[in-house]
């Protein structure tokens, strides 16, 4: 089955020139050219990725973010023609699993959608055949990745497919330190180049929505110097 995505640009060339390479890939394409209309298509389509521009028209892809993550879990990365890196963390803390500033190339937003795809349908299908591996239970904190279910103290969490691959991959590893590259390696599935802040926004975020304290966490622990660890 053919993965649906959306594209949401109110540039009507950038939304084409995409839906060329995606449709060339076998993609089935959405287009839309604001934030209202993006919102209804994802309530009504079978979306499984957005690929979403920050400035828009009527509601702008950082709130069209956030509001798609109170409904969906499906992976989004922003398009951005702002390079700072204070543009790419309020993309990240938004709920944006990735970030890529215009000018881009087509083939590397092909191949950041296919990785993308490939790591969520991987984590949605982890453990389904057994029950007792597809469960992680740390003090309090639950973790299904059959349901990509987390629990805190029985306070259901909302994290992003990112997200939850992060808290994932120090579960799985509890007391092992990771480096930023290393996360960052082994969730992106690239190789890490100034990706520390990347790694640090997605933590803190992690944070926020399963600590009482954020800034005192009794789960993803920094180890100064080093990285992080559960």
């Amino acid at each position: 089955m053919n993965e649906h995505i959306l594209v949401v640009d109110d540039d009507q060339e950038i939304r084409k020139l995409i839906q060329i390479y995606l449709e060339n890939e076998g993609y089935v394409c959405y287009l839309a050219s604001d934030g209202e209309e993006a919102l209804e298509l994802v309530r009504s389509k079978p979306i499984e990725l957005m690929v979403l521009d920050v400035m828009m028209p009527k509601i702008d892809g950082l709130q069209v973010c956030r509001e798609v993550r109170l409904e969906r879990n499906i992976p989004i990365i922003m398009l951005s023609a702002k390079s700072e890196d204070i543009d790419k963390i309020y993309g990240l803390t938004s709920g944006a699993d990735d970030y890529m500033t215009k000018p881009f190339s087509p083939l590397e937003l092909i191949a950041r959608i296919k990785s993308q795809l490939r790591r969520f349908k991987v984590l949605n299908a982890t453990g389904i055949s057994n029950q007792s591996t597809s469960e992680i239970s740390i003090d309090g904190l639950y973790i299904n990745t059959s349901t990509h279910e987390v629990k805190v103290n029985g306070r259901d969490i909302k994290l992003t497919p990112r997200e939850f691959s992060i808290l994932l991959l120090l579960a799985k590893n509890k007391g092992i330190v990771f480096s930023t590259d290393k996360i960052y390696e082994s969730v992106w599935g690239e190789d890490p180049f100034e990706t520390r802040n990347t790694v640090m926004v997605h933590i803190r975020k992690i944070r926020e929505k399963t600590e009482e304290n954020p800034r005192e966490p009794i789960y993803v622990k920094t180890v100064w110097g080093v990285g992080y660890k559960i």
